[in-house]
């Protein structure tokens, strides 16, 4: 069976109700398979990948085969400094104590 083709032809947005050149109106697609329902070109919600999560192969790995650590431990916890502008890495000190702090109420 052949169709018209329908140049002029509206319709209307089963969602919005606003009408549309028929060319227009696209399927509404949820979960993968079409609803039935043709709605506006602006207002269509594409399918989210978060739905597919189950059907998708996802591979994201996420440590190393075989690593190689650093086996320099006091020379990588080292830092480097030079001093033509007085870089203040050089004169780095740390420490670890407590704090006491009192309100003047």
């Amino acid at each position: 069976m052949t169709y018209a083709k329908g140049q002029h032809a509206f319709g209307y947005c089963d969602r919005t109700g606003f009408r549309y050149p028929l060319n227009q109106l696209v399927w509404e697609i949820q979960n993968g398979t079409k609803t039935g329902l043709r709605i506006g070109y602006d207002v269509v919600d594409p399918d989210q990948p978060q739905n597919f999560l189950g059907r998708l192969k996802i591979v994201d790995p996420q440590s190393l085969w075989q690593p190689r650590p650093d086996t320099s431990l006091l020379e990588s916890r080292g830092l480097f400094g030079w001093n033509p502008v007085g870089n203040p890495l050089i004169y780095m000190v740390g420490s670890v104590g407590t704090v006491t702090v009192s309100t003047g109420d």
